[in-house]
């Protein structure tokens, strides 16, 4: 074998490249060729297919921490969108061969498909732990003709050079790159309409479009709402649009989804939500309509260290006091105080226009929901506005469905306004009663 044989790398032969040097080998899976991304892990044992499908994963490198991955294949029901939205994908150890009487394709054979540049065989172990210690970064992978230049591995100077050139998420405004084009409509379920023939929807929703999942409007269609999914680029004229045929007493509201990016970005969403707050509209969203509620309201915004993402996470709601296993997918997070002196949910003033002498533009505010792994916000409840938000993915696909009453709880929103808000059931800690008694 001559020696260009010898240094010529198989073109099964991949790398994974870290921003800041660290290289590991592995074999191509997928297509072939360079992509480039923040590379974050994911927890979840299953739903990779759901995973790789959701919009929110947009210029994300995701490495699956479960290390066998694949065994259940590929089909056309489980898709969130209709088209793989990661940037490249790891794992540990593909599957041989598909078993599961749903499959109608292979993972490998779908990424390749799709164009989207994999790798397997290396340790993600190892790689998750360099990702929690040292926080997420950029990262590119790269496979076959990508991996040499004339005929010879090309240095990993070189490619360690490509990844710091390509863009970061901080600054980020993606949503409108995964938008749709033009508005759609999701009626009431027809499993919905048989128990209750001839009715009207209970409520219409206009859904902003910010990387939504299918499953999303689906959850509400099974509760009877009409959902209108406008896009991102929509203003408030369009959205009071959708309402003006309806009777003046017809329940209607407005959601905003998950998606990808920075909220600091997001000017343009910014503003639509304080055009529909200031109209008294009632308001629910997730994950990144969580994080553009905390701005609307005047909160910060920031980058968690490695994020949140999987279907295994505990949150506490504090309007019932119970624990929920949710699924996440977040490297944001909204800066809103947690509890008071007390221990107790801290109630706050909205900072936004908060000057005024009738107690501020938007009220008063508590963190409803809380992440108990790192205390962080997982949802707002506005307590003189019909409004609140939740960081996670209460359509919970793939994942548990601990969530789910929240979309109840949005239509109770809707249909009862009067009722609104839940209040709270958590109480100060024992540590933090004594600790107030102590201080009087």
């Amino acid at each position: 074998m001559s020696a260009e044989a010898a240094a010529q790398p198989s073109v099964t032969s991949a790398a994974l490249v870290l921003e800041d040097g660290t290289t590991y080998r592995g074999r191509a899976y997928g297509a072939t060729g360079a992509t480039f991304g923040e590379i974050v892990f994911s927890t979840g044992m299953t739903g990779y297919q759901e995973t790789l499908t959701d919009p929110s994963y947009h210029r994300q490198i995701v490495v699956m921490t479960a290390p066998h991955v694949g065994n259940t294949g590929v089909n056309d029901e489980d898709p969130e969108s209709g088209r793989i939205w990661v940037s490249g994908y790891v794992v540990r150890d593909p599957a041989r061969r598909v078993s599961n009487w749903r499959a109608q394709r292979s993972l490998g054979e779908e990424l390749a498909a799709q164009g989207v540049v994999g790798i397997s065989d290396i340790d993600t172990r190892a790689l998750t732990r360099r990702l929690r210690e040292e926080g997420v970064m950029r990262a590119g992978i790269f496979s076959g003709d990508d991996l040499v230049r004339g005929g010879y591995p090309r240095p990993v100077e070189e490619l360690v050079a490509e990844v710091q050139a390509s863009p970061q998420m901080a600054g980020a405004n993606l949503a409108g790159e995964v938008s749709t084009q033009e508005a759609y409509t999701v009626e009431p379920a027809a499993e919905w309409l048989e128990n209750a023939p001839g009715r009207t929807p209970v409520a219409t929703v206009v859904a902003v479009d910010l990387g939504i999942k299918s499953m999303t409007p689906a959850r509400l269609a099974e509760r009877g709402v009409r959902v209108v999914v406008v896009p991102q680029s929509s203003t408030i004229d369009d959205v009071l649009g959708v309402f003006a045929g309806l009777p003046d007493d017809a329940p209607r509201g407005v959601f905003f989804s998950n998606g990808p990016g920075d909220p600091g970005a997001a000017a343009h969403e910014v503003e639509l939500l304080r055009a529909v707050l200031d109209r008294r509209i009632p308001f629910f969203g997730i994950c990144f309509g969580n994080q553009l509620l905390g701005r609307a309201l005047g909160y910060g915004t920031y980058k968690l260290g490695y994020g949140h993402r999987g279907i295994n996470q505990p949150v506490l709601d504090r309007t019932t006091g119970k624990v929920e296993v949710t699924a996440h997918n977040h490297g944001f997070a909204v800066d809103a105080p947690v509890v008071d002196d007390a221990g107790a949910p801290a109630v706050s003033q909205a900072p936004y226009d908060d000057s005024r002498d009738d107690g501020g533009r938007y009220g008063r505010v508590v963190v409803s929901h809380v992440g108990l792994n790192d205390q962080v916000v997982e949802g707002l409840t506005c307590l003189d506005l019909p409004a609140f938000s939740v960081q996670y993915h209460p359509e919970a696909a793939a994942g548990p469905h601990d969530a789910a009453y929240l979309f109840d709880r949005f239509v109770g929103l809707l249909t009862n306004p009067a009722a609104w808000p839940p209040a709270l059931k958590t109480q100060p800690s024992a540590a933090a009663q004594n600790n107030t008694e102590e201080n009087h």
